[in-house]
């Protein structure tokens, strides 16, 4: 039996909807997030058989005949870990096409298996793929408080609304969202638990993706990149500390990014605006992660306000990337920044709208906080819906048509 005093999901309406229409439901993030449990919880409901490529057993005998292994499994089964098995995918696409029913399989995977070749062909048209982050900050409080809708609508009412966190929202970043760390009772136990993590999907996942010959370079470079976090990628300056070449480093970023420890955001991009820097934004995949890897703890992390604005700017854009795997319509993620360095923390586009938000570690909001947000106002004119300045207040304010300071606090 699964515990049932857990964090509600909010993904998981989204899994029980496509296994209502969907032959196979694949769920992936990063390991330790909660992708077995929840698979578990649905699969629970319907009597899903569960198995793990975890397993040294079953990863065997998949291995050596997956076409009988396919052939053998119940009618409705949970495969955990599946990247961990490519060999099964061109199996389980003939299984479905055999039998073509809604609802027969869920997979889970802990490595991007988009980039896994064979997946992408072999279930093309046959699977929904949801991504699960770790928890939000919205389902830690167990409510969601829509504002992701509230943006796309500019339905903000301004006055009083959240409150003021302060020091708060620097424990809040130095926690981050994975449900074994937040089980410990210190935030030293929390930055043990996050080094051992890194360091076992380093020496496990890494070595399942590819063969690399400088593997005790991966820790350093992640923890380079967290000191980087919600900043441009100069991968000149990541390489700098390393005898290794430049598109080496590249190419480990990439594989940080496939186990779900990175990723890259891509700048927005328009023809009206001609000045537009090209080059992506580095994020952590998780602020605890990357305070565990800087070795600051919530009291330090307040005290130096130069890295709490950028972990902070990276803490936001994952709370809203989380509320946007659960929100009804697709979300894609960009940031803005001209060659006049006017910029934009996180563009949002969705049904061809398009929103703004800028993060701000302090508890005031001044015009000038808004000049990138006008700037993008102006560029994509009627398909602009808002433009909001999280900050740590307490009040909503209008600073213009469609402009809002928001607390910081309204996201849960």
């Amino acid at each position: 039996m699964i515990n049932q005093n857990l964090y509600p999901r909010f993904l998981r309406a989204r899994v029980v909807e496509a296994l209502a229409d969907t032959p196979v439901v694949l769920i992936h993030g990063p390991r330790q997030c909660g992708k077995t449990t929840l698979a578990q919880l649905v699969g629970e409901e319907e009597n899903f058989a569960y198995y793990t490529f975890d397993d040294d057993v079953q990863r065997a005998a998949a291995q050596a005949d997956p076409v009988g292994y396919v052939a053998d499994l119940p009618e409705r089964v949970i495969l955990d870990e599946v990247q961990r098995v490519p060999e099964l995918f061109t199996s389980l696409k003939a299984e479905v096409d055999r039998r073509r029913e809604p609802g027969r399989f869920i997979l889970t995977g802990s490595a991007n298996v988009l980039l896994v070749p064979r997946l992408g062909d072999s279930l093309a048209g046959r699977m929904e793929i949801l991504r699960l982050h770790p928890l939000s900050q919205a389902e830690l409080a167990g409510e969601d408080t829509g504002f992701l809708s509230l943006l796309f609508k500019a339905s903000f009412r301004a006055g009083p609304s959240g409150k003021r966190l302060g020091v708060k929202l620097a424990e809040r970043v130095a926690s981050g969202g994975y449900p074994a760390a937040l089980a410990r009772a210190t935030s030293r136990r929390q930055m043990t638990w996050y080094r051992d993590y890194a360091d076992t999907l380093i020496q496990r996942d890494i070595r399942d993706l590819a063969r690399i010959s400088a593997l005790d370079a991966l820790p350093r470079l992640l923890a380079l990149s967290a000191g980087q976090t919600a900043c441009l990628i100069n991968i000149t300056e990541l390489a700098a500390p390393f005898q290794i070449s430049r598109p080496t480093i590249r190419e480990y970023i990439t594989l940080l990014s496939r186990i779900f420890l990175l990723e890259e955001l891509p700048p927005w991009h328009s023809n009206r605006i001609k000045r537009l820097i090209k080059t992506p934004k580095l994020h952590l995949g998780d602020t605890g992660l990357a305070c565990a890897l800087l070795g600051l703890d919530a009291e330090m992390l307040w005290k130096d306000r130069a890295i709490f604005g950028h972990l902070l700017e990276t803490f936001i854009y994952q709370e809203l990337r989380r509320h946007a795997s659960w929100h009804d319509d697709a979300i894609t993620f960009s940031h803005f920044r001209s060659k006049d360095k006017i910029e934009i923390d996180i563009v949002l586009e969705s049904r061809g709208l398009v929103a703004g938000v800028e993060v701000k570690a302090a508890a005031t909001v001044t015009g000038d906080d808004f000049k990138g947000l006008r700037k993008l106002q102006e560029s994509v004119k009627e398909r602009f819906t808002a433009g909001v300045v999280l900050y740590d207040g307490d009040s909503v304010v209008p600073f213009g048509s469609n402009l809002y300071a928001v607390p910081i606090s309204c996201l849960w």
